[in-house]
């Protein structure tokens, strides 16, 4: 028996005919034990039957190459199928080696030298799959030559593409119809819900972006039919059967990967869903803790009202840091490259552009902290003066008398000094001083009295507190008074200042005091320079 599988081994003119070269001798028969010897590993060649790949051989034997085994085996597989009868192939272990035949006639050898040690193939786990495709192969060659099974192929085919058309057209009406329902209806309804006319609407682009997305819609589902209607048709014909079942097996493999995908990232969803929810509890209970600082009922240490607001964002900031840092590593997808070079991304994008958001920061909580100024506060920043109507993350608002909104940088309110008239007041009760500066002729108690006069005809000043009258410098030539005054209204304050400058002339001018700070060479001429009450008036003054 071994002699003559040997001898069945040694197909020479079958494969001197294939290459189109001259038949040589017949080797001189052997052992199957000689030849399992002889092999040596060489090029991977894949023996390939009707359109099939069967096995790949990866030796030769007794010099001949595996390229030279294959086409032995092709060879001989024509000759089985040329008389058109049913084909049934077999295997056999001999030796340590699978012997292929077909209808008890030898076609090849798989020996353990073809063995893919890399994959770890063995012979139990490379020769039932070859057997399987060899059997298929055959069955498929004698229905390539079997008319009346073409024809009812043929028939299947044109049956699904008829079927996919009528998909087609029925999906491009489907498109239109659904565009002209998506217009009428976001006009109607975008246009009842924001009083806006349809003129305004139709510029607004909702349709059109609604379009593109039923487009995106009716295109998926085309590319899902004629991806089916292509794998059935080509399954209808046996030449073209094994690409539709690799565009089958893709397609079967893809939606296990994805529901294999789905059930592994449950766990994972569950785990970021429990932090998530744990998260939100603590941020909750935190929460009612923050309100009662803010509303007086409960005392903490270092948290005031007025800082409530910001701590309460840094917490929950830190807080939701801190669950995504530990929600990191189960969610789906977060060890792949892909997510890693999204995420190193992000962090060199936020890096570059963050210098000056982190500054403006860190500025903002140094003034949130340090209590410097607050909402309802006047205060004057640099050469900015008004009330403040927000203490921003980023910036403060304030408004100046003039109703002008002024935004101002938190970096910039740390590096001017800022000067606050409500501090240890109430926010309408403000401490507005005037300066001026009179000779040393002049009695100071007369001066106190004079500027106290002017105060209380003042209207917009308060007499509780009451006026201060502060001698701030004994100058060179002159004494410097300060009047400190409360106003009412501290968006009227510039209006006040001035109403109050009147009525220091007029006190000054009633007394007969002069206010010009004596820088002179020699005392003027004809008494003090003071203007007489009968000419307060002149045009175009008026009476």
């Amino acid at each position: 028996m071994r002699t003559i599988i040997a001898v069945l081994l040694a197909v020479w003119p079958a494969v001197a005919w294939a290459q189109g070269q001259p038949v040589p001798p017949p080797p001189a028969p052997t052992s199957l034990t000689t030849l399992i010897a002889s092999a040596r590993p060489d090029a991977p060649a894949t023996l390939t039957f009707a359109n099939r790949d069967i096995v790949v051989l990866r030796s030769s034997i007794l010099g001949r190459s595996s390229t030279d085994r294959v086409l032995t085996a092709q060879t001989q597989l024509q000759q089985f199928v040329a008389g058109g009868a049913p084909a049934r192939a077999t295997m056999r272990l001999i030796d340590g080696a699978l012997m292929f035949s077909v209808d008890g006639h030898f076609v090849f050898l798989i020996l353990p030298t073809d063995l893919d040690e890399l994959t770890g193939e063995t012979l139990d786990t490379k020769g039932p799959p070859a057997l399987s495709r060899l059997q298929l192969a055959l069955d498929e060659t004698l229905e390539a030559r079997t008319p009346r099974l073409l024809l009812l192929g043929a028939l299947e085919a044109v049956a699904a593409t008829a079927v996919f058309i009528a998909i087609v057209w029925g999906l491009r009406r489907a498109d239109r119809v659904t565009a002209r329902w998506i217009a009428v209806m976001t006009e109607r309804r975008v246009s009842a819900s924001l009083q806006a006319p349809l003129a305004v609407v139709r510029q607004s682009r909702l349709v059109t972006y609604g379009n593109y997305a039923t487009n995106l819609v009716m295109l998926a589902i085309g590319l899902i039919a004629g991806y089916l209607w292509l794998m059935f048709v080509l399954r209808r014909f046996p030449y073209s059967r094994p690409w539709g079942d690799a565009i089958r097996q893709f397609l079967i493999d893809r939606l296990a990967w994805l529901g294999l995908g789905v059930v592994h990232a449950i766990p994972g969803l569950a785990t970021v869903a429990l932090i998530v929810v744990l998260t939100r509890v603590a941020l909750n209970l935190l929460g009612q803790l923050f309100d009662a600082v803010e509303h007086g009922h409960v005392t903490l240490r270092g948290l005031y009202p007025e800082t409530v607001a910001p701590t309460r964002k840094i917490v929950a900031g830190l807080f939701w840091l801190f669950a995504l840092i530990v929600a990191y590593p189960y969610i789906p997808g977060s060890g792949t490259d892909a997510f890693k070079g999204v995420s190193v991304f992000v962090g060199i994008v936020v890096s570059l552009g963050s210098t000056g958001i982190v500054n403006q920061l860190m500025s903002g909580l140094t003034i949130t902290y340090s209590r410097a100024l607050r909402s309802g506060d006047y205060v004057r920043i640099g050469d900015v003066e008004g009330t403040v109507m927000h203490v921003g993350t980023l910036s403060t608002k304030v408004e100046t008398p003039r109703g002008e909104d002024v935004t101002i940088p938190n970096t910039v309110v740390i590096s001017h000094e800022v000067i606050n008239y409500s501090r240890n007041m109430s926010a309408s009760d403000v401490r507005v001083p005037t300066v001026v500066t009179i000779g040393y002729d002049v009695p100071w108690r007369q001066v106190q009295a004079m500027l106290l006069l002017a105060a209380s005809r003042t209207a917009g000043v308060r007499q509780e507190p009451a006026p201060l009258v502060l001698q701030s410098g004994l100058e060179d030539f002159s004494v410097k008074y300060t009047l400190v005054v409360s106003i009412d209204e501290p968006r009227r304050r510039a209006l006040t200042l001035s109403a109050l400058h009147a009525n220091i002339q007029d006190a000054f001018n009633e007394s007969g005091v002069q206010i010009m700070s004596p820088h002179y060479e020699n005392d003027p001429a004809g008494g003090p320079k003071v203007v007489p009450k009968d000419r307060w008036f002149p045009p175009p003054a008026g009476a």
